[in-house]
């Protein structure tokens, strides 16, 4: 089995000098990217509305031939209904994006997704440890990565978030990659690694409460609740929490087949029918199915308007986590405040120390987040 290998620079260069734009010839490029950075100037690559695709890479800089995207799931969402479904309009919308902004980031919704390909090339001074001929998938945002497209994604039919393509993308020094295992398709690792960052923090935050309880000499289980449960970060949320020392999980779905799913999956104590949407609604559920409010709440879903309801079903002095690309962080905080709620809330921004080697080992190790996976894979 090949080790999984995830590459992080963490010591760079002051991000406003010590570097060359990429036209002055060669030298050592913005660890941060902003010499990639076309309008408006001043701002990092994520913020800038226009980044420079040139395939000439700095001397920090890696190039990848892009062989797929993943497109988060807000924003695939977003483009499938504003299209009716139509996938001819969304596949033209996402090469329109592409060519004009020179990465992929939804201008409704703000995100990206990540991608896979193989490396064509590492400048002589990129941190990174990666050389010609890996295969990898970058585990930053293409809201931030420079990207262009050589085949006018003829191969997508648009109605899936897996993108197959041909192009490439530039890597900054300051960039995660991780060289993809040789035990699993490349499309299933695609689809964990897209997420991955969900698990992580949530096993985090649960054995902190778990601790918390411990210290206190507190017999009570903690428990969680996951919205979304048998989504993609959803289910390995629920495997996460149960590793990290959950006593109760209940995963929360939408509709009855997705609730079937999830509990032939056996990942959670309880799986529950609610619309997120709906702030009473979703309470109820979680605190029918476990008794009271839980002590931390996930949030994996991919549509707006479900952040009060989070709130409302989490115990005071418990934990908000919010994945989805979705959310309002202005709604959840004044509606924290008007419920006169006393929790935390947490952004998970996708990077957490050991993030990919947590998901796909919990992708291995957990048949029921397993079957899920490639239920979805076979779906699209």
């Amino acid at each position: 089995m090949k080790k999984l290998v995830c590459r992080k620079f963490s010591r760079y260069a002051s991000p406003d000098r010590g570097f060359e734009r990429l036209t002055e010839g060669v030298g050592v490029t913005s660890p941060v990217g902003l010499h990639r950075v076309v309008e408006p100037a001043g701002v990092l690559p994520q913020a800038a509305w226009r980044l420079d695709a040139d395939p000439r890479v700095g001397a920090n800089e890696v190039r990848i031939r892009v062989e797929r995207l993943n497109l988060d799931a807000a924003s695939f969402r977003q483009l499938s209904e504003k299209h009716g479904g139509d996938g001819e309009k969304v596949r033209a919308e996402v090469l329109e994006i592409i060519s004009t902004r020179g990465k992929m980031q939804n201008p409704v919704t703000g995100s990206g997704g990540m991608l896979i390909g193989t490396v064509e090339e590492a400048g002589r001074r990129s941190p990174l440890g990666l050389k010609a001929g890996d295969r990898v998938a970058t585990l930053v945002s293409l809201t931030l990565t420079p990207l262009r497209i050589l085949d006018g994604l003829a191969r997508w039919d648009g109605r899936s978030e897996q993108v197959p393509c041909d192009g490439y993308a530039i890597l900054f020094a300051r960039s995660i990659a991780a060289v993809l295992p040789a035990d699993l398709h490349p499309e299933l690792s695609l689809a964990v690694l897209d997420v991955c960052g969900a698990p992580a923090l949530t096993a985090r935050v649960v054995a902190e409460h778990v601790a918390r309880r411990q210290r206190a000499g507190d017999p009570r289980p903690v428990t969680v609740a996951v919205i979304g449960g048998a989504g993609k970060s959803g289910s390995l949320s629920l495997a996460a929490a149960r590793r990290a020392g959950a006593g109760r999980t209940v995963g929360v779905v939408p509709v009855a087949a997705e609730r079937d799913a999830l509990e032939r999956a056996g990942l959670a104590s309880v799986v529950a029918l609610a619309d997120a949407r709906d702030p009473v609604a979703l309470s109820t559920a979680v605190t029918t199915a476990l008794g009271a409010p839980v002590d931390v709440t996930v949030v994996c879903v991919d549509v707006p308007g479900c952040e009060h309801g989070a709130v409302l079903a989490t115990e005071d002095g418990g934990t908000v986590i919010f994945f989805s690309m979705a959310t309002s962080f202005a709604a959840a905080a004044l509606g924290a405040e008007g419920l006169a709620a006393d929790v935390t809330m947490l952004v998970g921004n996708g990077y957490v120390p050991g993030h990919a080697e947590l998901a796909l080992e919990l992708l291995r190790s957990e048949p029921g987040v397993r079957g899920l996976f490639e239920s979805r894979l076979a779906a699209d």
